[in-house]
Formats: C-alpha cells, sequence, structure tokens
C-alpha cells in the first residue's frame, strides 16, 4: 500500500476517534463517564481532603451537598483537544509518511493521563474559589468558572506541547512559531466546532463565551513569549559583550 494512502487512512481514524468521542460525549450520563469521573474525583478528595458519593445519573455529589462533579465537569473536551493535538502534530511531522500504528493508542492514553490532572486541577480552584469570593466581585460564577478552565486547560495544554516537543525534537522551534499548533487545535475544537453546531443562535451568551476563549489563551501566551524574547536578547548580550 502507498504511503500516502496509510497516512490518509491514519489521518481519518484520528479524526474518527475525536468525532466519535464528540458525539458520544454530547449525550452521555454521569453513568457512562466513570472511567473519567471516578480518578477525577479521587485525585479532588486527595487534593481537597472533601469526601464525594456517587449518585447515579447525576455525578459525585460533597458530603455537604454543595458541589457536584457532573457530565460537564468530566473534561472530555479537553481530552478530545489533547488527543488532537498529539495526534496531528505526530502526523504533521510525518509529511505524507505512515508513522507505526501505535502512536494511536500511546496518544489516546497520554491524553488520558494529562486530563486527570489538567480537570481536578480545574476542580479543585472551582472548589476553594467557593470560600473566598471577595477578590473576583467583578466577575459573575460563570464567567469566574469560564476564566478558570479556559485557563487552566490552555496552561495544561500547552505543558504537554513544550514536554512533547523538547522530548521528541533535539532542536526545538522557537516559542512563538511552535504555540501557534496548540493554539489553532484549541480555537478549532472551542470555537470552530461550536460554531458550526450553530451554538451562535445562543445569542450573547455564546458571543461573551467566545471572547473569553479567544482573549485568554493569547494571554497565557504572552507573558511566555516574552520571557523568551527576553531571554533571547540577554543570551545576544551576554555574547557581544564576550567578545569583546
Amino acid at each position: 500500500m502507498k504511503p500516502k494512502v496509510i497516512w490518509s487512512a491514519q489521518l481519518s481514524l484520528v479524526l474518527l476517534c475525536a468525532l466519535g468521542l464528540k458525539a458520544f460525549y454530547s449525550s452521555a450520563t454521569a453513568d457512562d463517564l466513570l472511567w473519567i469521573l471516578a480518578p477525577t474525583t479521587a485525585l479532588v478528595e486527595l487534593l481537597s481532603g472533601q469526601r464525594f458519593e456517587f449518585e447515579s445519573y447525576a455525578g459525585y455529589m460533597s458530603s455537604d451537598h454543595r458541589f457536584v462533579i457532573a457530565v460537564p465537569c468530566a473534561g472530555v473536551n479537553f481530552l478530545i483537544t489533547a488527543f488532537l493535538m498529539l495526534a496531528l502534530r505526530r502526523l504533521w511531522r510525518g509529511r505524507f509518511q505512515p508513522v507505526s500504528w501505535s502512536f494511536l493508542p500511546v496518544t489516546v492514553m497520554l491524553a488520558y493521563v494529562v486530563t486527570l490532572p489538567a480537570n481536578t486541577t480545574r476542580i479543585w480552584f472551582a472548589l476553594g474559589r467557593r470560600a473566598d469570593t471577595a477578590w473576583v466581585t467583578w466577575l459573575t460564577n460563570n464567567q469566574l468558572h469560564r476564566l478558570e478552565g479556559i485557563v487552566i486547560y490552555f496552561l495544561f495544554l500547552m505543558l504537554l506541547f513544550v514536554l512533547t516537543e523538547r522530548f521528541e525534537t533535539a532542536k526545538p522551534r522557537s516559542f512563538a512559531l511552535a504555540s501557534l499548533f496548540p493554539l489553532s487545535i484549541y480555537y478549532a475544537i472551542t470555537l470552530g466546532i461550536p460554531l458550526l453546531n450553530g451554538s451562535y443562535r445562543r445569542g450573547t451568551a455564546f458571543w461573551e463565551h467566545s471572547a473569553f476563549v479567544l482573549v485568554l489563551p493569547l494571554l497565557v501566551i504572552l507573558p511566555l513569549l516574552l520571557q523568551q524574547i527576553v531571554s533571547a536578547n540577554l543570551r545576544s548580550a551576554v555574547s557581544r559583550s564576550s567578545e569583546w
């Protein structure tokens, strides 16, 4: 079989896996998502010291019945984003040359393993915020929840990308160039798919959410980019001074 045909089949399978998981998640109940809700809850309990009990079709309810880890807290959208980023990056590096089929289960497992701490961190922050909201009186609870989710998930996505770049690439690309790839994948999942689904018909709520999704990742990248620029300038200055 021609290499390009195999590569195309691998690309198609990656996209089908992502679409299949997205379709499954759109109608899944808490019972269907125990494979990700249960380990996430266990980690949240470990960090927070709170106890949660599973209630069928509802999720994991806290002992004080004030917080529930439900379907929207499963982090499946982040799992899909991380999987696509890793898998498409691997295929793109191949440039129409087929890679070992083992990359698919390895990528799935890596995305799953990273999703658990990312999701746990977001829920842990939400739990802590219940006790102290004085510093965020200018934002609603929904806006705060959205802000936490976007920033935490995107930070974990960037961390995953940077680590895989350094592990697999002897000479990593510049951060500004490299960051465009995970940013593009993130926007495609969080903005592109909702637009295709017609979520814009929700009106103001959708456009407010889109503004958060569009701006916050850029604010995450900007300090990292500035730090790299400053470091590069310092190295250049040191190099020039040594030549004198």
